[in-house]
């Protein structure tokens, strides 16, 4: 039987779907052993496989636990599990697209989600991931670092405790969930004297991921992402920095950049769900931890954490369930600008007909956490606003029709 959660008798007045891709650590040996008997599942690992120069097949059905760990395997490995997954689940992936109201992944699982967008292809993920596997394992290497699970206490009380001892909340995932991250001596400190009410489950990595231990590994990447072309995503991805919504391919290069070395906020991925009005959430395999989080911050939404390809036509029946039309234009989506996060619109360009320059602010956003600009970074005219100043906005939703620069409208 699938794991899936019922949601109660109330529900949103409309539904939307949210496709997560879960992070490292997520992978257990053999996982991949039965979506490999299909041929062309496997025949699709095996291309993504030469791109990575790794065998996947092996990794994902022979190795142990201590093999997998080892980031350079880990991240490549699930990458290509939930890219392959995803052409198994929605065979024409383009169906997908007006149905899927947001993707979001946890740490590397964000690369996975940027190319189910179509932000970058598939080629150029498995790249990137074996690029970032290698340099974070480079970089653990330098200082013996590492991380530890906080569980339960106050989050005011843990995060302080954190910053006193010099390390870094690396992972704030909600529901109770912070991961500290630092040198083997700060979390020694912890291990003495944890904050109260909490415990502590130090996690078998290689070391300190998203903190500033991994600024070589953040460098190598950045050097490497100046040559990968983007397209704006065809689905709206949240930004495991913010919780933002991203619909500029460049700006979620940049940020897949910088996560490396940033700490990982899952809590805010979570609230912008709930701004979205999200009713089911299918986390991709090796699934679990994502739906497990989510069961807890957001009571009421329906979960499926599909692990097994026999659960393919139950996870298909929930994908139709709570995939809704989505509010973005099946059109380039740089002709339109969406709002990033939930908050108050504050307009600053003109009227209709006005041209915009390359990286023009049209506006801002305003939220009782932060203020969050609205750029056009391709220019183009304005053809049609399509939400008045002052008027609140939820996460995105169009705030104004672009044609490109060049055309005339």
């Amino acid at each position: 039987m699938p794991e899936t959660r019922s949601a109660p008798p109330t529900r949103h007045s409309g539904s939307v779907l949210i496709i997560v891709a879960p992070g490292q650590g997520s992978q257990t040996p053999g996982f991949l052993e039965p979506w490999l008997e299909d041929a062309i599942f496997a025949e699709r690992l095996d291309w993504l496989s030469a791109v990575a120069g790794l065998d996947l097949a092996h990794y994902g059905t022979e190795a142990d636990a201590d093999t997998i760990r080892d980031t350079a395997v880990a991240q490549p490995l699930l990458v290509a599990a939930d890219l392959v997954t995803a052409v198994s689940l929605f065979p024409h992936p383009a169906d997908a697209f007006g149905r899927i109201g947001a993707l979001a992944g946890h740490s590397v699982g964000e690369i996975a989600a940027a190319a189910g967008a179509r932000a970058i292809t598939a080629e150029q993920a498995m790249v990137l991931v074996r690029e970032r596997g290698k340099a974070m394992a480079h970089a653990a290497a330098a200082t013996p670092t590492g991380m530890t699970a906080v569980l339960g206490g106050d989050q005011e009380e843990v995060l302080a405790t954190l910053t006193h001892l010099g390390l870094t909340a690396a992972n704030v995932n909600g529901a109770g969930q912070i991961v500290a991250a630092g040198t083997e001596e700060q979390l020694a400190a912890l291990a003495a004297a944890p904050p109260e009410k909490a415990r502590l489950r130090p996690l078998s990595v290689a070391g300190a991921f998203h903190t500033e231990h991994m600024a070589p590994a953040s460098a190598t990447l950045g050097k490497l992402a100046r040559a990968v072309s983007t397209h704006d995503p065809r689905t709206p991805v949240i930004s495991n920095a913010d919780g933002k919504i991203v619909h500029d391919g460049q700006d979620l290069l940049r940020r897949l950049v910088k996560q490396v070395s940033a700490p990982v906020r899952w809590d805010l991925c979570m609230e912008t769900m709930a701004d979205l009005g999200v009713t089911g959430i299918l986390e991709m395999p090796p699934s679990g931890t994502l739906v497990g989080l989510a069961r807890r911050a957001l009571p009421g939404v329906e979960t499926f954490a599909l692990k097994t390809p026999d659960q393919l036509d139950d996870a298909r029946a929930f994908c139709d369930k709570h995939g809704e039309a989505s509010q973005i234009s099946t059109s380039p989506t740089w002709r339109m600008l969406v709002a990033p996060a939930k908050g108050t619109f504050v307009r600053q360009a003109g009227g209709e007909g006005e041209r915009l320059a390359p990286a023009a602010t049209v506006g801002s956003v305003h939220s009782r956490r932060d203020e969050t600009p609205v750029v056009a970074p391709h220019g183009g005219t304005i053809v049609e606003w399509l939400v008045e100043d002052g008027d609140l906005v939820s996460p995105g939703q169009p705030l104004v029709r672009l044609h490109p620069q060049g055309v005339s409208a």
